[in-house]
């Protein structure tokens, strides 16, 4: 990739929780870290800008089963489930976004009830590439409002995985007719 100082690379959700062992395991999470990171590297020498979301949940958030919702407890704040993943290697300089603290709110996109987009203008971002977990919710949630705020959006397909597989298609689809390039 080419980045520059008005780029931003997001890094969705790489908790323990969705990686091996973890209470929300996507398979295959760990084979995209070695891109990632290469990714992470080309950014911070580019003097991009660096954001790692998160999910924050509380331990009784409304998404969880046992509340009615359609996960398993994950990401709870605090937990080891809910680290970033100690193979990612972030620069100090990176942002952490943590979303879903509201146990009565879900919420799948980076940018839904956070200053992320508060931190792209202050940062004057121009173009956002979005990598992480999973591409059937959280990135693509993110993607798709990173591009109707306005960003020119980057889905760096190699450097995602999806929690149902056989959703991909359907979620690049949806991306592209957002105005989502996929590369």
């Amino acid at each position: 990739m080419n980045y520059a100082p008005q780029d931003a690379l997001v890094v969705v959700d790489f908790q323990n929780d969705f990686c091996s062992g973890g209470s929300l395991t996507i398979c295959g999470a760990e084979d995209i870290l070695p891109l990632i990171n290469s990714l992470i590297v080309q950014a911070y020498e580019a003097s991009s800008l660096i954001v790692a979301s998160r999910d924050w949940h509380p331990k009784n958030h409304i998404s969880f089963k046992q509340r009615g919702g359609p996960w398993l407890e994950h990401c709870v704040q605090g937990s080891f489930g809910a680290q970033i993943h100690p193979n990612l290697k972030l620069p100090s300089t990176s942002k952490i976004i943590s979303k879903g603290m509201d146990s009565e709110t879900d919420q799948y996109s980076a940018y839904d009830k956070t200053d992320l987009n508060y931190l792209m203008q202050q940062n004057k971002i121009c173009r956002v590439f979005i990598v992480g977990l999973a591409l059937d919710y959280c990135v693509k949630a993110t993607a798709i409002d990173a591009a109707r705020l306005g960003f020119e959006t980057h889905l760096i397909i190699n450097a995602t995985k999806s929690v149902t597989p056989s959703n991909a298609s359907q979620c690049l689809t949806e991306m592209r007719l957002a105005g989502i390039r996929i590369n």
